[in-house]
């Protein structure tokens, strides 16, 4: 089982979330699977989230589109990673 977990550092949650579960359709079409969102103790604006992804090469083109890169910037991202996780 292959996962992706990512954080982003956004403007205003409650914005973000909406835009977030707008493209669920779309992320679950290229194999994503979300499995849990939390957010910083400290700082709400800090999300982490935990995808079960079909691959990652998939996952990739996924967040590189043209619509994720918009759906980013109008959702108030601010900055972010992913990093690909593999069960040992």
């Amino acid at each position: 089982m292959k996962h992706m977990l990512c954080r982003n550092r956004v403007k205003d949650y409650d914005k973000w979330r909406v835009i977030f579960d707008s493209n669920k359709k779309a992320g679950e079409d290229a194999g994503l699977k979300l499995l849990n969102i939390w957010h910083d103790n400290d700082d709400m604006n800090n999300i982490f989230f935990l995808f079960e992804i079909e691959s990652k090469e998939r996952a990739l083109e996924f967040m590189n589109t043209p619509e994720a890169a918009e759906a980013g910037r109008i959702s108030g991202v601010l900055d972010g990673e992913c990093h690909f996780l593999s069960e040992v």
